[in-house]
């Protein structure tokens, strides 16, 4: 079945109902999702991208319901992945020597995921053109790293559509394909989760990439992805929307999760929240139990948060092993300017807090005193944790200006109790500024060992660090040359980007 979408362009892609998760278990699809194929029939006939290999059948046997497949002149792989690319080498089995155009980068993609390098590729990069007759062209533009080093986008001439692959899209499935068909409230929601969880780490190149494509002045009347719905009424708002994501976002909003053996670290978690609410009445919380909440689901509120609590029961003296997953993806992730926290109980050492406490360190957050309970928390331990979540409240809300919710919500909790012989730490003690508290504890990869002038630069995306000392010979940049002397060409030596995806360290 096809779905039209505007003039000669026509939706041929493929609703998934069932699948429930997406890169083996590291994302929980709760909506379904959709792999978005689009038809041109114009005086060439354009494919652009396939769908998922699992639906290779399905998706041929639909396409050659609407057209001789002989009749297509070109094909638009946009990105190699297999939910993307899936049915390609099927297809080309059927229509072989069709050109296939992509990126330099994609046709290395391609060929490792479909072992055909003789296909006919035709590679592309941002302001190629491709004439498809009726006055029309497609306009390519690179997206590296949105989310891999071969994504592309394309935009039609004539009738305004940007095909943007990845970006603006979102795993949700509806056979109502139209944002104004949609619940907005719940397109909102699997907007940004689908953000928070996949395109976070790469903020930067999205808020730079946004920047090039509304520099080149194409307007855009109709946004059609390559999951999810197709923006087609007021289309530029999830542009406008990805915008604000991509620049630190934070809501007055803190997350807690934790993770519990006996339930006493579930009990300093509630009460932490409730001394939060005491400390800023106006401040949204959520409370997450690992092992019983979506993790995805979590993430996303991590990314709308201003600060995040890590909590978990001490076992073999380290964190419980969901605990430690999340911090993994939370490093990998790289929430930019949040703060965070470490708490928990324990019988006797309390590795888990100390071990929190360095990974948050590790994954770039600005991190406050932890809070350890020994033993089932008494009445006194639990003053302590309210105490201390009213005195973290009022230090995270110095200076901090907010971004708006578009949905609201309710303020949340679920408000109980906490661990014991610890003092909650004083005002002093959080707003420990950032370096002294690298100072007490292990050194950090932010904290390398240079003089004290030495100002280095990171690559957001692979985390490779330009030190102006060592310079970068391989592109004749000599030793002692600064940042801002670097050529405009200098490219990242391990990602391949440019610089506009470095930031000072």
């Amino acid at each position: 079945m096809t779905i039209h979408v505007k003039s000669n362009v026509h939706w041929v892609g493929i609703h998934d109902w069932e699948t429930e998760h997406f890169h083996g278990k590291e994302y929980h699809m709760n909506k379904g999702t959709s792999y978005n194929s689009y038809l041109i029939r114009e005086e060439k006939t354009v494919l652009v991208d396939t769908v998922d290999h699992r639906f290779t059948d399905q998706f041929l046997a639909n396409l050659e319901m609407e057209i001789d497949l002989n009749e297509i002149d070109y094909i638009i792989c946009q990105h190699a992945e297999e939910d993307h690319s899936g049915a390609l080498a099927a297809l080309l089995a059927k229509i072989p020597n069709t050109p296939v155009y992509c990126t330099e980068a994609g046709v290395n993609s391609i060929v490792g995921h479909h072992h055909q390098p003789d296909w006919n590729f035709r590679t592309v990069k941002t302001g190629d053109t491709l004439d498809i007759g009726n006055g029309k062209q497609l306009i390519f533009v690179e997206m590296k790293m949105l989310h891999w080093p071969d994504s592309m986008a394309t935009y039609l001439t004539g009738d305004e559509v940007l095909f943007s692959n990845d970006a603006f899209g979102q795993h949700y499935c509806d056979e109502r394909l139209f944002n104004d068909q949609l619940d907005q409230v719940e397109l909102h929601e699997q907007c940004l989760r689908y953000f928070s969880n996949i395109l976070t780490p790469f903020a930067p190149l999205v808020k730079a990439k946004i920047e090039e494509v509304l520099s080149l002045g194409v307007p855009i009347d109709v946004i059609a992805t390559s999951h999810g719905c197709i923006w087609r009424d007021n289309a530029t708002q999830i542009v406008e929307q990805y915008y604000e994501w991509s620049k630190a976002y934070k809501e007055d909003r803190i997350t807690i999760v934790y993770d519990t053996m006996s339930n006493n670290t579930r009990m300093m978690a509630d009460a932490i929240a409730k001394g939060i609410r005491q400390g800023s009445p106006d401040t949204a919380i959520k409370v997450f139990n690992i092992s019983k909440h979506d993790k995805n689901d979590i993430l996303a509120n991590i990314f709308r948060s201003k600060g995040v609590l890590v909590g978990s029961s001490t076992m073999n003296n380290v964190m419980m092993p969901q605990i430690a997953a999340l911090l993994e993806e939370m490093h990998g992730l790289r929430f930019a300017d949040k703060k965070a926290a470490a708490f928990g109980s324990s019988g006797w050492t309390g590795g888990a807090v100390k071990r929190i406490d360095h990974r948050l360190r590790e994954a770039n957050f600005e991190v406050s005193p932890p809070q350890h309970i020994h033993w089932k928390p008494d009445t006194d331990a639990l003053r302590q944790c309210i105490d201390y979540g009213a005195t973290l409240a009022e230090v995270w809300n110095q200076d901090e200006s907010y971004n708006q919710p578009k949905v609201a919500e309710q303020q949340v909790t679920r408000l109980e109790a906490s661990d014991t012989q610890t003092e909650a730490p004083t005002s002093e003690q959080i707003d420990t500024p950032m370096s002294e508290q690298t100072k007490q504890g292990e050194q950090t990869e932010q904290h390398l060992p240079h003089a004290d002038d030495c100002t280095c630069w990171r690559c957001t995306v692979c985390e490779w660090v330009y030190d102006p000392k060592q310079g970068e010979p391989n592109q004749d940049v000599a030793p002692g040359t600064p940042w801002e002397q670097v050529p405009d060409s200098f490219l990242c030596p391990e990602c391949h980007l440019g610089k506009e995806v470095f930031v000072e360290v």
